[in-house]
């Protein structure tokens, strides 16, 4: 009767220090987990709110109307005769916007252009 006491508590004892080892090692595994909602390895982190004159200019997106037309670049809102960086708009058309130095800034151009080679 001992003898099965003693194994008894022995199973016990062995069931409860696996369940604590196993506790402990997901515990530990858990706290080297990424948060995947973070930015990866070697993001920088960039004022969204600076934007200096040497950045580059993206449109976004156009809306004609017959009134007045209305580009969208660098996420801001500009008309025909503002100026974006310094540079007066001349022109927006259906697709581009035209800059009086003679850029012409073109929609979805990030998506067609890789390196400074077109799809064609």
């Amino acid at each position: 009767m001992l003898q099965i006491k003693a194994s008894s508590h022995f199973s016990v004892l062995k069931s409860l220090l696996v369940s604590l080892l196993v506790l402990l090692t997901s515990t530990v595994h858990a706290e080297t987990l990424r948060d995947p909602t973070r930015p990866g390895r070697g993001a920088a982190i960039v004022d969204a709110g600076s934007s200096g004159t040497g950045s580059a200019l993206v449109l976004n997106s156009i809306v004609k109307a017959e009134s007045a037309s209305h580009a969208v670049i660098n996420n801001k809102i500009f008309v025909v005769g503002d100026r974006v960086q310094g540079v007066k708009i001349v022109r927006i058309d259906t697709g581009s916007v035209s800059l009086a130095d003679g850029r012409k800034l073109k929609m979805y151009q990030a998506i067609t252009e890789t390196k400074g080679n077109k799809f064609k």
